[in-house]
């Protein structure tokens, strides 16, 4: 048995990150069984794929991304930062997303939210993954846990799951009381003993973000449940000991 990959914001070692060109690539690797994205709001109240509340980083455009309509941001250039061959790269809209990877890959979206930012954001995600019949596929993350109330809240059924960098003892039981049945967790925070404890809870854990191999072989001997989140699913194969494209 082999450790779940994670694709973390898409294949992003080879192409740019929550860019359609790193989904799609993932999405060719027939053994990537899982993508972790990030989605915002535009001023206009619809999800997009970006990492950073601002946009210098990893477009050509300026400010913050909720001041931006959806339009607007997929105007600009969201790939040359990271290469020449991707210029013209556009921000994707999460439905563009959704059509891509809807039976073919599950899909982890954080909900970039401090719970002042983007008040409504809930709602737009879960209505755009209901409309694409997706929510058997998805698992809907936060570092906000009111944000994650409030998704329980609109709904009984699709799953959620808390991020954090840190352990303490009360986890389990703050997971229970958020119904949450999935962990993101920085992987420099499990052991084994851990991973066991939150096993018995039934609670998923994917660990995040090894990608160097090392990291991902240590990884994979604490659990072969686990899930491990990488920018390089090829160094997860190496690892893995399945074929390299």
């Amino acid at each position: 048995m082999r450790n779940p990959c994670v694709a973390h914001r898409g294949w992003s070692g080879r192409a740019p990150e929550n860019t359609m060109s790193a989904i799609r690539m993932a999405l060719e690797a027939p053994d990537v069984e899982w993508m972790e994205i990030d989605v915002q709001l535009s001023k206009d109240s619809v999800p997009v794929v970006i990492h950073d509340y601002t946009l210098r980083r990893t477009t050509n455009g300026r400010g913050d991304v909720r001041s931006w309509t959806a339009a607007e941001l997929a105007s600009l250039d969201a790939g040359r930062w990271f290469g020449s061959a991707f210029k013209g790269e556009s921000i994707p809209m999460l439905e563009e997303v959704l059509r891509e990877t809807k039976g073919r890959c599950k899909l982890n979206i954080e909900l970039k939210t401090d719970g002042i930012r983007y008040p409504h954001i809930e709602e737009a995600v879960l209505d755009c993954i209901a409309k694409h019949g997706a929510s058997e596929e998805v698992v809907l993350t936060s570092f906000h846990a009111g944000t994650l109330h409030r998704v329980r809240k609109l709904s009984r059924t699709i799953r959620t799951g808390l991020i954090l960098d840190a352990w303490r003892n009360t986890l389990i039981y703050e997971l229970g009381e958020l119904g949450c049945d999935f962990l993101s967790i920085g992987y420099s925070r499990l052991n084994k003993d851990r991973l066991a404890q939150l096993k018995e809870a039934g609670i998923q854990t994917m660990a995040w973000t090894a990608n160097d191999k090392r990291s991902i072989r240590k990884l994979s001997s604490l659990d072969p449940k686990l899930l491990i989140c990488t920018n390089f699913p090829d160094r997860w194969r190496e690892v893995m000991g399945v074929g390299v494209n």
